[in-house]
This record gives C-alpha cells, structure tokens and sequence, in this order.
C-alpha cells in the first residue's frame, strides 16, 4: 500500500515549485566566512553549528553539512560516519540500523562509550544505566551531524573519552516550503521522506515525516523476509514572544515517533557457510524479529538578555520500547549451547549444528527464542548560560551548564520453546512472561559545567571543568518473580563523584593553525558496588591548514587509559548480563588526516571537488587479565584491541553543475580481530579488509524537481563486517535505488 502511495504523494506535491528549499535544510540563514566568530552565540541544541565554528575550535571536530547529507542521501549512518577520520564502525545488519561507533578507538559495542544527542539531548535509550544504543536516530531525517573529539569537550558528557556526536534534526524554516522526496530500488527497498514548514512573526512550525523499508538481502532458508520497516514522524513549533521587546524570548517544542519492525537476528553464519552462501540465514532463525517504538519530547526555552547573553533550558522525556525475539541457545541431551559458541565450533557441537541449520530434527524446547523485552525512560532538565565580552584587545567568552538526569531500564524477558520439525522452526512451549531476565536499573545524575574562553591576538585558550555526580542502582526480582511481588528481590547500588578537567588552545598563523589540549576522560561504572568508573587521560596536537586551494587537518591524539571498561553485550557475544569488568591499562595513540580540494577553481560552470580522509588507529593493552565476554577474550600485555581497525581511508570525488551531479564515494576499512591479541590475526579471528565504492547521480529537472540514483557498493565486493553477536555476517551486496526530489 505504501509504495502505491509514493506516486500518488508526488503528484500532490508535483506544482510546488522550490526556490526555499535550502531554508528548510539548513534551518537558518547559513553563517557567512565575514562574520566574526567573536559575535556568535551558538543554539544550545549544537555544539558548533556550522563549519567555520568547527574550524575555530580548540580541539578536533567535524560538521557534516546539510550540503554533504544531501549528496548521497545515505540512510545508513555507518556510511555517513565513515568520511570522518578518528570514527571506527563494524556494522551488523547492512542498512545501518543498529551501529557499532568507536571514537578515537574507544569500545565500539553499540555505540557506547561515547556521548549520543539529538539537538543537544542525550538520546541513548538509558545514558548513564544502560547506555548500548539499541535506538539509534534515522540519519535521513537529520540536517546536520556534528562530531567532536579530543579536548575541550567538558560540555558535553558523561562520556568524555572519544568525543561527541550531535545529530541535528531539521529546524523550523525561516519561510513557508515543502519538500518530497521517494525512492524504490534492490531487494524492494523503497522510502518516502515529506517536509513542510513556515515561521511568521509569532509562530512557526515543521512537520516531517519518513518511511524507510526493505525485504532485505538475506536469503532465509525455507523463504521469508529479512528487512525491514520504519517509520519516523517529527513536529516542531516555535512561538516568539513579544518580538520587538528589549528582552527576546521564546519556546520551542519537539515531538517525535518512530517504529521499527525488522526481522534481523543475532545468528550469523560459521566460516564454511559464509565462505559459500554469504547471504544465507539458517532456518532456526525463522521467528526471530526486533519491534520497537521511541518517542521524544522537548520544551526548550530561550532568554536573549542583549546580544551578549543568552541562557537556554531543556526539559526533555524520551521513551524507548523493544523486544528483539531471537534464537538465544539450543539444549540436546540436559546440554545447553549458546549459539555464538556453536557457529565458532560448528565440528565440535556437530548435532547442535545441524539443529540450527534445519538438517536435523530436535526435541522439544530444544531450541531457546528469547524474548529480550526492555523498556527505556530517560528525562531530565538542563540549562545553558552565554555569556560574552571585549577587554582592550581580547575576547572573553563563558559558558556554563547543569543537568538533571534519571534514566532507567526494566528488562522483563522470557524464554520461548522451538523444535526442529522436517526442516521447519515449531513453537513447542510459551515461556511465562518475566520468568528469565527481571529487574530494573537506574541512573540519577547531576552534571555541571564551565569552560571559559580567552582569545588575545591569534591566540584561543579554552580551560574547562565538568562535574559528575552519579547513583547507579539495581532491583532484582529473581526470575521465580514474575509478578514482582519482592519475594526473592536483592539490590545493589554504586556511586561515583568526578571532577573531570580539560584545557584547549589554539594559535592562528594566518593560512596555517595550530591547535591542541590535554582533557581527562570518563565513562559511568556499572551499578556493581564499588567498581570504578572508566578514566584517562587524552592528549592531541593538530594543525589546520589552507594552502594554495588546499585545505585540510592532520592530528595526532594519544589516549592514555588507566582503567578501561568493557561491558558484558549480549551483542559482542557475551551472556547479555551488561555487568562491567575492568580491563585495566591501555594505550590509544593515532594519527588522523583530512584534504580538501578542488580541481577547477574558478570555473563558473563545473566543480571539481576530491577529499580524502585517512585514520591510524594503534592500540595496546598495558596489563593482561580474563574475562568471559565474547568480545575481549584472555587479554595479555601487549594485545591490541578487537574491533578497531588499524588503517581506514576514506575518498570522494564529485563533478557539480547547476544542472547535475556525479559523486563517487570510496572508503576501506582495514583488516580488525575479534578478539584481543598480537602479531599475526588468526583466521577464526579475524574480519578481512574491505573496499567499498558507492555512487550517486543527480540530475535538476528544474529548480523544483530532481531526479536521483544511488548505487551501493558499486564493484559488488562481498564482505564480512563482524563475527559478533554470532557468527560472520555479510555487508549490503550491490544495490540500486532511484528517486524523485519535488521541493517549494
């Protein structure tokens, strides 16, 4: 019904004519190069705003335009992320839904050791309690995504390690447009993305809303899907009050929903299947299936006290559902197996094999289908102030911030009974709800900041300090409590004060820059009595530069840990319990390399634009120690981390006209292990390298209407990208979608 629809929308939108169209994207009127940086207060929903303010930083960071989203129209987060060097992504399902990032070779398990937001909102289902990024926001439907590493971030936590990453959704545009956007194309992949907005003196609003589908590239043995289908719908309204009043306020609110129901699963494929049908999915997967819903809501207030003073507050609630229902273990003869145990080892749990793979029978409530069901809350309030001011010959500039936090996670799961039945997946048993995982943890925190900025001259410092205050808790039920009546209930409870410090500078010597600073990083401990939290410290040194039409940055940074975490994921193959273990010292050192430049300067009719980005990553663990998680493994000194690949390149080429566009888009990631180690990878722990080249072409109808095509992986290459939760499991294979853009 959906794609009958597609048609029918673009012939609603189709005499729309759109001159507007970039006031829609970009929100405001862009920031111009003449503007001194000196003037700027930002919106306290980003963290710079644009690229001219990531360029003035005193530390690292990157702004992905509205123009760079535009390019490629990447759903998948994963390929957008990947043109920034200092990010690390293994993917798991190959359209991007649940990503894996690692900022500057932090843990890149579900994205969380670093700091997610949505227009300056944490936006991880449970931030500091539970903080694996199960949800993670469509990057179709975001403006602009702002990326910042290394010092200076003392805004911006809890985590403060490896960076930040803000996506920001699309703003109330500045007058009346509409845009429409439809695609269809491989394994019956379609998307529709809708947009109008209009602001007037008082009031202005948005509404978005995108589909995004497909039946997916795996091939399910006996048939079935293995995609996908989401829906994201987004309002915003602004109301300005008393616009020509000394003291400039007004209120902004946001709501937000989205859906997912996807038919993916934890269970991969051993090395022989893989090698031979990379595609393929077992039958014992058949029922497997995540649903969820995420709503968001925001009240923010701002309070323009002149135009050296501004202070912004944020009340916000974000709700988050899911149960991923998936083959969790199988159970033959009183032996239970888990199923990332069985595909590394597929000639040792030979019988267990040939259950998953349907060859073979099972008895009865042989196979576990877990019901992972959770429920997420996440809400609090937080406040900025701006303020800034001249002395003779200098700029001063402070910003302070507080926030009040609670988030919780309530896992209520159960175990399904399955059997093996002439090549078919039966139900046998449904398990009592809440009788495997019951419990609820919680986090409340309060976090305050400062971070003051003094420029003389060519010369930006930038020292800061962040404040954490944080009470982890757990209840459990017992699983012979379903009804939560307290009768086997046991609790814990941790606590954790850090001040965590940072200074930046930066010195400007005209076509050339130089930039660095020293911060302390921090992740959450677990709620486990008594654990530390995650701490080190991180040193970068840079430079930006702008020469003959060539520009771009090249930083070294060096994270020096004294006591990592890792985190007991269901997803990196580990029991699920999320219990921290302390992984002790390590070592994080790296060099990161972006070039910017265009072939034909000057010519008014084409543009010729190449950038090429390039990212070591060196890492080494300073102790040895064990640990049951999937992940980890026996660490020994000297082992590098699993999961960080050490090379990664990253280029583009584009020929832009005002009537059309070509874009090429290359990126390889380097050969990782899966589990810690030294020297040579072992086969059975090690995911290959991989080139992969994407294009894009555009062609203007007219000012209002555009046609689009995107190709994915361009050369065909097939490509394992993980051997977690279990198994090795493909990336996106050749895939060609075409589009219309109608826009007013």
């Amino acid at each position: 019904m959906r794609r009958i629809l597609f048609p029918l929308l673009a012939l609603l939108f189709a005499d729309a004519a759109a001159q507007q169209a970039d006031s829609i994207q970009s929100g405001n009127t862009p920031l111009q190069p003449t503007i001194p940086l000196d003037e700027v207060i930002l919106e306290a929903k980003v963290i710079f705003g644009s690229k001219f303010q990531a360029r003035n930083r005193t530390g690292s960071s990157y702004y992905i335009s509205p123009e760079e989203i535009r390019k490629f129209n990447y759903t998948d987060v994963n390929r957008t992320l990947r043109t920034v060097p200092g990010v690390n992504v293994y993917e798991e399902d190959g359209f991007g839904l649940r990503p894996n990032i690692s900022l500057r070779g932090t843990s890149p398990e579900r994205s969380a050791k670093i700091t997610l937001m949505e227009d300056g909102v944490l936006i991880a289902p449970a931030p500091y309690s539970a903080p694996a990024a199960y949800y993670f926001p469509t990057i179709a439907r975001m403006q602009a995504v702002e990326i910042l590493k290394g010092s200076s971030q003392v805004q911006f936590g809890p985590y403060t390690t490896g960076g930040a990453i803000n996506m920001i959704s699309t703003e109330v545009p500045d007058q009346f447009g509409a845009r429409l956007r439809t695609s269809y194309g491989s394994f019956q992949s379609g998307q529709l993305h809708a947009l109008l907005g209009d602001s007037k003196k008082h009031f202005g609003y948005s509404v978005e809303y995108l589909n995004y589908n497909s039946n997916g590239f795996k091939n399910l043995d006996g048939g079935g899907d293995t995609g996908f289908d989401k829906n994201d719908l987004v309002a915003k309204f602004q109301v300005r009050i008393n616009p020509e009043a000394r003291l400039q306020q007004r209120l902004e609110f946001k709501f937000q929903y989205s859906d997912e129901v996807s038919d993916e699963t934890y269970l991969g494929l051993t090395q022989e299947d893989f090698d031979a049908s990379p595609f393929r999915r077992y039958v014992a997967s058949a029922a497997d299936r995540m649903d969820t819903e995420h709503s968001q809501f925001m009240l923010s207030h701002i309070l323009d006290l002149g135009r050296s003073l501004r202070i912004t507050t944020t009340g916000y609630r974000n709700q988050f559902e899911r149960n991923w229902y998936k083959l969790n273990d199988v159970t033959l003869g009183g032996e239970r197996e888990g199923i990332a145990g069985i595909l590394e080892n597929p000639q040792q749990f030979q019988p267990y094999y040939e259950v998953i793979t349907g060859v073979a029978d099972s008895p009865e409530d042989a196979l576990g289908v877990k019901a992972n069901n959770r429920a997420y809350l996440s809400t609090g309030v937080q406040t900025k102030l701006d303020y800034h001011w001249n002395g003779e010959n200098t700029f001063h500039d402070l910003e302070a911030g507080l926030r009040y936090h609670f988030d919780e996670e309530d896992r209520f799961q159960w175990v399904d009974g399955y059997a093996i039945q002439s090549g078919t997946l039966v139900q046998t048993t449904e398990a009592t709800r809440g009788t495997d995982a019951n419990r609820i943890s919680d986090a409340r925190a309060f976090a305050a900041y400062a971070m003051y900025k003094f420029k003389t001259g060519d010369l930006t410092l930038t020292p800061g300090l962040r404040y954490e205050n944080i009470t982890l808790s757990r209840v459990n039920y017992g699983s012979s409590d379903p009804g939560r009546t307290g009768s086997d209930l046991s609790e814990r409870e941790n606590q954790v004060d850090v001040w965590i410090p940072g200074m930046g500078f930066n010195y400007n010597l005209g076509d050339v820059s130089v930039f660095g600073g020293v911060h302390k990083g921090f992740s959450p401990p677990g709620n486990q009595d008594g654990q530390d939290p995650e701490e080190s410290i991180n040193y970068e040194l840079g430079t930006r530069f702008s020469l003959g039409g060539l520009s771009g940055e090249v930083v070294g940074f060096f994270n020096d840990y004294s006591n990592l975490l890792g985190s007991d994921l269901a997803a990196t193959g580990g029991t699920g319990t999320l219990d921290q273990f302390n992984a002790g010292e390590v070592d994080v050192a790296g060099l990161e390399l972006l070039l910017n430049y265009n072939f034909l300067p000057g010519n008014q009719n084409y543009q010729l634009p190449v950038t090429f980005g390039y990212t070591l990553t060196d890492s080494e663990f300073r102790n040895a120690f064990g640990s049951e998680d999937g992940l980890w493994g026996e660490v020994a000194e000297g082992d590098e981390m699993p999961y960080i690949s050490r090379h990664q390149f990253h280029t583009s080429l584009g020929l832009e006209h005002s009537r059309f566009e070509l874009h090429f888009n290359a990126r390889y990631n380097g050969a990782f292990r899966t589990q810690a180690g030294q020297g040579s990878i072992p086969e059975d722990e090690r995911v290959a390298s991989n080139f992969i080249l994407d294009f894009t072409g555009k062609y203007h109808i007219t000012p209002n209407v555009s046609l689009q095509a995107n190709v994915v992986n361009l050369l065909d290459e097939t490509y394992a990208v993980a051997r977690v939760p279990a198994g090795l499991r493909p990336g996106h294979p050749f895939g060609i979608y075409g589009g219309i853009t109608l826009q007013y």
